[in-house]
């Protein structure tokens, strides 16, 4: 089936619950072609955000758009959604459900099929296909979930925490799914905790703390703004680094220093250690997105 892709954006969304302020004027780009990562604490506004994408909750202001222009109906039916609270029909067998939401989308039976059992076996449920989503472990019907999201082959992906409680190798196979589909087109948006992994998978970052946006951007504009003045040093006899003026160590253990210095404190300390024996490596250190995570948060 013939996709269209498009930039879906957020625009000065605003979101209350009562008296607590769940999004406050959110705005943020998923881009087709790329992987999304979304990423704040618990109670950050994440899933409300999601939400308020798929139609499931209104916003109280701001607007939601893809390619310039407010979502409509039309547009939703072409997203995938993946909830935190999976919702599969727990006494269907696994392939028939995958196949039946594919026919809600207007699939025939046979392509509805065919891209069911397509898709739960790139996920490592081809043993499984019969068998009822009840008796299948957590982390298969997480699988399963996802196959559902994706079978009638959405241009917009919206995942909330799809890596959560996934072994590696099944944190693989969906991650290898996901590039996949960005490959071909699709905006991928997804939530997670694990920020290693957001960092490893996603071309671009979205932070958000107390319904804020904290930060967005892809993975070099962000650690390009974050960059500090750190330095990593492996070299032997580092003694001397600590009354250093203008260095402040920030790691050391045998053999090896990460420093924080300006380019000026960093070049003596380069000249200082070649003086005082062979250096190993001598390095300029980006942050990584969990040490810009807890700036931005902080």
């Amino acid at each position: 089936m013939g996709s269209v892709w498009g930039m879906l954006a957020l625009h000065q969304v605003t979101k209350s619950f009562g008296e607590l302020l769940a999004l406050d004027h959110v705005d943020f780009t998923v881009a087709p072609g790329r992987l999304t990562g979304f990423v704040g604490g618990n109670g950050a506004g994440k899933t409300t955000a999601m939400r308020i994408v798929l139609g499931v909750l209104a916003a109280d202001s701001g607007e939601v758009s893809l390619d310039g222009r407010p979502l409509t109906p039309a547009d939703r039916r072409r997203f995938g959604y993946m909830p935190e609270e999976r919702g599969l029909y727990p006494k269907m067998p696994v392939l028939e459900q995958v196949a039946y939401l594919a026919r809600l989308h207007g699939f025939s039976r046979t392509e509805a099929f065919d891209s069911a059992r397509s898709l739960l076996t790139r996920l490592g449920l081809e043993a499984r296909l019969n068998d009822l989503v009840e008796t299948l472990s957590l982390g298969n019907q997480q699988r399963a979930q996802l196959a559902a999201a994706l079978v009638h082959e959405p241009t917009v992906l919206v995942l909330d925490e799809p890596f959560s409680g996934l072994d590696p190798l099944a944190v693989d196979a969906v991650a290898q799914v996901l590039q996949e589909r960005a490959a071909q087109g699709a905006a991928v948006l997804f939530s997670s905790h694990q920020l290693e992994l957001v960092e490893r998978l996603c071309d671009d970052l979205v932070i958000i703390a107390a319904g804020r946006i904290r930060a967005a951007g892809s993975g070099e504009e962000l650690r390009a703004r974050h960059d500090g003045q750190r330095y990593e040093l492996a070299a032997a006899g580092l003694d001397w680094l600590v009354a250093e003026p203008g260095v402040q160590v920030l790691e050391r253990r045998p053999g090896l220093a990460v420093i924080d210095a300006d380019a000026e404190a960093a070049q003596r300390v380069l000249r200082r250690a070649i003086a005082s024996g062979p250096v190993e490596r001598f390095a300029h250190v980006r942050p990584s997105l969990t040490e810009i995570f807890r700036e931005v948060v902080a």
